[in-house]
């Protein structure tokens, strides 16, 4: 595999983790615990933003979601 390829791969992963990110922080999360979601790809982000946006406490949030 070419190293360009390889570049373009990491490069988007970092791009989705930086997304999913951005997405927890906005959606209430502290930097910490939108962290610890955002790089688990076994975590559904649109469950941990829902959780949040209707009233869940964020660690309840976590232990639901990890």
């Amino acid at each position: 595999m070419a190293a360009n390829a390889i570049e373009e791969r990491e490069t988007e992963a970092e791009r989705i983790l930086s997304w999913r990110l951005e997405e927890l922080e906005r959606a209430g999360y502290d930097a910490r615990s939108a962290w610890e979601l955002a790089e688990r790809v076994d975590v559904d982000l649109h469950r941990a933003v829902g959780l949040v946006r209707r009233g869940c406490p964020h660690q309840t949030a976590l232990r639901i979601l990890l």
